[in-house]
């Protein structure tokens, strides 16, 4: 009698060091998560006190050389440097998960690639649709990509509080799923919000990039070398016109995640070595201190009416709270219809709701956006800043009340699947997963 091939499986979950990565990862953005939203809400509690005009002045600060137009205000820096460093780390998180990780793999890939990209279009297609049945004018559209991108630091935060015993696979599904939307988020900007290129000035980039390139891929991980370069591509990369944050990016993706020939086996690849130096500076200094030069915005004497008085408020809400979830659910469950795959054992579609609200938690990417689609310090600009606080609010308390239900069942789970009887460090779940690619 023959056997029927068992139905492939989402969410299953990964190899023992897969999940080291990712839990390591996850520790990082959740501690920045809660500093990039105290520095938040300092940011904003300062703007609306009588005190207001003294943070506006230091955020108009300028300073650095005209050479290259780099005689910015601190906002500019923060906006165009600091997130640089963020993007570069998420650069080396998408080499790590495109050569090592889920993505390397098609049938894992599938699911987040797919539901990245739902969670990326549909929440443009509900700002356009939204923004025009209210009026909005065809400047009021240069935001359609506002809501599109979620921030994993913010929504990990709220994960950790929401959800402290969701499976390691559903975690590592919504930092895989936001690695992809920043890639994209970062296309998006290079290629929608680049106003004025200077061709010259990108050629020349290619050159420290190119170099740059050249010395990782021998594992020369000097800082004295690479940081000169990378400043000087950055540099060039912010004087073609193109936005700086996409030279952080492209350097990241150079940097091999594999080990090389030559690399001792008991020592970090150089991919690992830069990730431990530049993520809790990326998580806990550059993208705080971004979050502060970018949420402070006044709300109160007629702020949040203006806001929602202007077509993209409101569009902007309803795309990151019923766009980014109904996209994100959407795609999963697409996916699943069509690979006639079914939930891993013990999990449910409740919890893929519920990471599809989480992914409404929209924040770093998305005011910077707003920034460069409206102008920093415009009237509408500040629309955009109070609704996407608004629509990442909202989005936040209808993921606790649907994943603060599953939370206590999961925890008993876990308790279970972390017992380690043989005391190796191997939780007795991963018997069989804990070898897996060098990384």
């Amino acid at each position: 009698m023959s056997v029927l091939p068992s139905r492939p499986r989402l969410f299953r979950r990964s190899s023992w060091p897969e999940v080291q990565h990712v839990t390591a990862a996850l520790r990082t953005e959740t501690v920045g998560g809660g500093l990039l939203l105290g520095f938040a809400l300092l940011a904003l509690v300062w703007a609306n006190t009588p005190w207001a005009h003294s943070y506006f002045a230091l955020r108009d600060v300028t300073l650095g050389p005209s050479t290259l137009q780099l005689h910015l205000s601190l906002a500019t820096w923060a906006a165009d440097g600091l997130l640089a460093l963020f993007f570069f780390v998420a650069g080396l998180e998408l080499k790590h998960e495109l050569v090592l990780g889920d993505l390397s793999h098609p049938a894992k890939a599938t699911l987040p690639v797919v539901a990245a990209v739902s969670g990326v279009a549909l929440p443009a297609v509900v700002f356009v649709v939204v923004s025009s049945a209210l009026g909005g004018t065809g400047e009021a559209l240069r935001g359609w990509a506002v809501p599109t991108a979620t921030d994993i630091a913010f929504a990990l935060a709220v994960l950790a509080v929401l959800g402290t015993h969701l499976p390691s696979a559903l975690r590592s599904f919504l930092l895989t799923l936001a690695v992809v939307d920043d890639l994209i988020a970062i296309t998006i900007i290079a290629a929608f919000y680049t106003d004025h290129l200077s061709v010259a000035a990108l050629l020349l980039s290619l050159v420290p990039v190119a170099l740059f390139g050249l010395l990782v891929q021998r594992r020369v991980g000097r800082w004295w070398l690479l940081v000169p370069l990378a400043l000087i591509a950055w540099a060039l990369v912010h004087a073609s016109g193109v936005h700086a944050t996409v030279a952080g990016v492209v350097l990241g993706l150079l940097v091999p995640v594999r080990r090389g020939p030559r690399d001792p086996a008991d020592r970090p690849t150089l991919a690992e070595r830069l990730d431990h130096l530049l993520h809790p500076v990326s998580a806990g200094v550059a993208v705080p201190l971004f979050a502060f030069m970018a949420a402070g915005v006044t709300v109160v004497g007629g702020g949040f009416g203006a806001a929602f008085a202007d077509p993209v408020g409101l569009a902007v809400v309803l795309a990151l709270v019923a766009g980014k979830a109904v996209g994100v659910f959407g795609g999963t469950w697409v996916t699943a219809r069509f690979t006639r795959a079914e939930l891993d054992e013990d999990l449910a579609w409740s919890d893929v709701l519920g990471l599809s609200l989480l992914a409404g938690i929209g924040f770093t990417v998305s005011l910077l956006v707003g920034e460069l689609a409206f102008g920093a310090g415009s009237a509408r600009d500040s629309h955009i800043k109070i609704a996407v606080l608004t629509g990442s609010l909202v989005a936040a308390l209808l993921a606790a009340v649907v994943l603060r239900r599953r939370n206590r069942a999961y925890r008993r789970i876990a308790l279970e699947e972390a017992r380690d009887d043989d005391h190796d460090g191997v939780p007795d779940c991963f018997r069989g997963a804990a070898e897996g690619p060098d990384q």
